[in-house]
């Protein structure tokens, strides 16, 4: 496979899916969580990502030619589903779960984590146009797939250093991080909206 190919390959992935930005949005989805509960969540997010990733990879727009859907509903419906987490971080809804117990608390590892942070509309759009550039032979899909699972792999040692990363914050640290973030999601679903309702042709 052409070294080119699999560089862009990469820096595509790493751009869309983005775990440095993914770190801080975990610490803050799973703040005051211990150590063995965040590792679990992380894995599980990182698993499903992979599942979702790969089964896009490998069918691609068979999938969602099979049941009706287009990419642009795919975005608005990520935006939509992102914009009532980013309102979780920014009234704190979020917090006041964990303040349940154990067993009725709210795990973030399949939504919003695994979908649609790490395979968002995005990350599944880019994989269906990576394996298509690739030439759609096995040894491009493979390489592109192997590209993946070390982009989530990254992504997963970096939700390991969450806790260390929550401690050098604190709790008032933490708490302006969560608001923030939830800010800066706020205008990413709003960005997915525009996005998809710009591939259906509405708006130029």
């Amino acid at each position: 496979m052409d070294s080119v190919f699999l560089a862009t390959a990469f820096a595509t992935l790493f751009v869309v899916i983005d775990p440095i930005g993914l770190t801080p949005l975990f610490v803050a989805l799973t703040q005051g969580m211990e150590a063995r509960a965040r590792r679990a969540i992380g894995f599980r997010a990182c698993l499903v990502a992979f599942g979702i990733l790969a089964l896009f990879g490998l069918f691609g727009e068979a999938v969602l030619g099979f049941v009706g859907i287009r990419m642009p509903a795919f975005r608005i419906a990520g935006g939509v589903l992102l914009f009532l987490t980013a309102l979780d971080m920014l009234f704190e809804r979020r917090t006041k779960r964990r303040e349940d117990s154990a067993e009725e608390r709210s795990d973030p590892s399949i939504f919003p984590l695994g979908m649609p942070l790490i395979a968002g509309p995005g990350a599944i759009a880019t994989m269906i146009l990576l394996v298509g550039e690739s030439g759609g032979g096995w040894q491009g899909i493979l390489t592109v797939h192997a590209v993946m699972i070390f982009v989530v792999l990254l992504a997963f040692l970096l939700f390991l250093i969450a806790g260390p990363l929550e401690r050098a914050l604190g709790r008032t640290g933490t708490v302006v991080i969560t608001r923030l973030l939830g800010m800066l999601l706020a205008a990413l679903s709003v960005q997915f909206v525009i996005d998809g309702i710009r591939g259906t042709g509405l708006i130029g």
